[in-house]
């Protein structure tokens, strides 16, 4: 079959089948830019269905590029409160502020000099110039690779290789109307192509599938080395008040409010200790209640009845959850 055939497929798939996202509205070209910016930071690492609502309240109250390199830090942090991975909101904004200094509050229209902002790299550059400029650039997601894998069937190392789906995706061909392509794909992959049980009768491409073909529709993925860390977190408490830290020690959660705590040696005995997943870190926390001694540094005592007044990670608001329930 021959690549526009196939293409043809996936649009008239799309056409039918595509879910109403606010990103996806006929808009003005500069708000277009704003929307597939701010998504696209977004939707990194975190499913569709929790990014809308942020979305819908973000671009509410953060209308444009103009704004939202004016805002303040604390402000911005609030709105993506929950979203997790707070460096995302951070270069969002750095790269508005180098768009509105240099680029006049648009995005540039070449791969290179979108990489150039923070925040932005092959795949988010890619995004943006098939969505905002409808050029025929396919952005390479876990969606649209889990298509590529079960397409051609590929099984091996080698074959499910950055740089050998990067090659085999000439095989999606390409489309005049770009933007909605990329999506098209993604939407196959996140709709029908999931990674476990495909639903299949409903993909355009079944006739087309080797997987299918095969019935075999596992997909080999590289996973992430789970890394175990432990963690003592200092609770200093006083009335309804608890001391909370800026975190200027750890990698995770920079610059963002959380109990005092330090690195310690693997436990043996996990039966009473808090467990989170923070990236490839597998964290396990115990608690310890203490007095304060002296001054510390970067805190700041947090009215555990009013925890919607401050900006807090998920991570800590989990620490006051656990206190709440045990105190």
């Amino acid at each position: 079959m021959s690549n526009s055939i196939l293409t043809k497929k996936i649009l008239h798939w799309y056409d039918n089948n595509k879910r109403v996202l606010p990103w996806r509205k006929k808009i003005s070209q500069i708000k277009k830019e704003y929307y597939t910016l701010v998504s696209e930071f977004m939707l990194q690492q975190t499913q569709v269905v929790t990014v809308i609502p942020y979305f819908n309240n973000f671009t509410k109250d953060i209308p444009n590029m103009s704004s939202l390199a004016k805002i303040n830090e604390g402000k911005l942090l609030k709105y993506w409160e929950g979203l997790g991975y707070y460096s995302r909101v951070k270069n969002l904004k750095k790269a508005a502020q180098v768009l509105e200094k240099n680029f006049k509050g648009r995005l540039p229209h070449t791969i290179d000099e979108l990489k150039s902002l923070p925040g932005i790299g092959n795949y988010t550059a890619n995004a943006i110039m098939a969505i905002a400029f409808n050029k025929p650039f396919i952005p390479l997601d876990g969606n649209i690779e889990r298509v590529i894998k079960r397409l051609l069937n590929l099984k091996t190392i080698k074959e499910v290789s950055k740089e050998n789906l990067i090659r085999q995706k000439k095989i999606l061909g390409t489309s005049v109307r770009s933007g909605d392509y990329a999506q098209a794909l993604m939407e196959l992959g996140a709709l029908v192509c999931k990674p476990k049980n495909p639903l299949c009768a409903r993909c355009p491409l079944m006739k087309n599938c080797k997987s299918f073909k095969n019935n075999d529709f596992k997909i080999l993925k590289k996973y992430k080395k789970r890394i175990d860390k432990f963690y003592s977190i200092e609770v200093y408490k006083k009335n309804n008040k608890y001391l909370l830290i800026k975190n200027t020690k750890f990698n995770f959660l920079k610059n963002l409010q959380i109990f005092p705590m330090k690195e310690i040696p693997r436990l043996q005995n996990l039966e009473h200790t808090l467990n989170f997943q923070i990236s490839n870190m597998n964290m396990n926390v115990i608690v310890k209640f203490t007095k304060i001694k002296g001054i510390i540094p970067n805190s700041s005592w947090i009215d555990s009845l009013k925890l919607n007044n401050y900006t807090l990670p998920t991570f800590t608001k989990k620490i006051f959850r656990y206190l709440n329930k045990y105190k």
